[in-house]
């Protein structure tokens, strides 16, 4: 009798809007089973399996939430985590909507941001770890084209952790490495999304596609990450922007 194969789970946060949700809807449609992190508690409008039972709520910028909610996501697991997707983070804004810089970015503000953008992922990675060696998993890190390059819009918070996060990636893949666990990060740069700011167009028309990505493409770039079609690649940054990086 044929064994049935076994189904492979991820770990996703910010999972509710944009690339995140693109994310979960690749998966699904691959047969994963996606636990999905947020702020908020399950929308019933979200159309994926599982529902409520595969959703965690978690304050990504609370340590303490943070590490409580390991015990509950390991309590929703057999034993094994196949992916691990650090996609959420946070990009402050000032009171018009404007960038803010090294200047104007409040001390608590920095806290916040690398608490979600580069602490959660730190976290949530070693708390999994045993998870994710049983499976051979993988670990992908969003970051963004703004780790790399002063950004009109991204704020220095914003960016500085974005590139700790890619510093953050070349050291778990070192670390991980040893048992079996593999560790990448992807950089989208301008991505249809909602939290787009006004003035995007004028980067687009700049960039060799001459377009906008689509969350659904950078989902693509995710999965491949979390697929045996990457089983060779481990401590890379793949840049998802349009050619935004040349």
């Amino acid at each position: 009798m044929e064994e049935i194969p076994r189904q492979r789970t991820l770990v996703l946060t910010g999972a509710s809007r944009g690339i995140g949700h693109a994310t979960v809807k690749r998966f699904s449609a691959e047969g994963w089973r996606v636990l999905t992190c947020s702020r908020q508690p399950f929308d019933a409008r979200c159309p994926w399996p599982g529902g409520a039972d595969n959703h965690i709520q978690i304050d990504l910028a609370d340590p303490n939430d943070t590490i409580r909610a390991i015990d509950e996501i390991r309590a929703k697991l057999d034993g094994r985590l196949d992916a691990l997707v650090n996609n959420a983070g946070i990009s402050p804004k000032g009171p018009e909507g404007e960038r803010l810089d090294t200047i104007s970015t409040d001390l608590r503000t920095w806290g916040h941001v690398f608490h979600v953008n580069f602490f959660a992922p730190v976290v949530l990675a070693r708390g999994l770890r045993d998870e994710l060696a049983a499976a051979g998993g993988a670990i992908v890190n969003v970051t963004s084209i703004a780790g790399a390059r002063v950004h009109p819009f991204a704020g220095a918070a914003y960016a500085t952790s974005k590139a700790a996060l890619a510093a953050l990636t070349r050291e778990m893949a070192h670390d991980f490495g040893p048992l079996g666990v593999r560790v990448n990060a992807i950089a989208p740069g301008e991505v249809e999304t909602s939290i787009l700011s006004p003035g995007t167009d004028r980067i687009v028309e700049k960039l060799p596609l001459r377009r906008l990505g689509q969350p659904g493409e950078v989902a693509d770039v995710v999965y491949f990450l979390c697929s045996g079609q990457s089983s060779y690649v481990t401590g890379t940054e793949i840049e998802v922007n349009a050619g935004q990086h040349v």
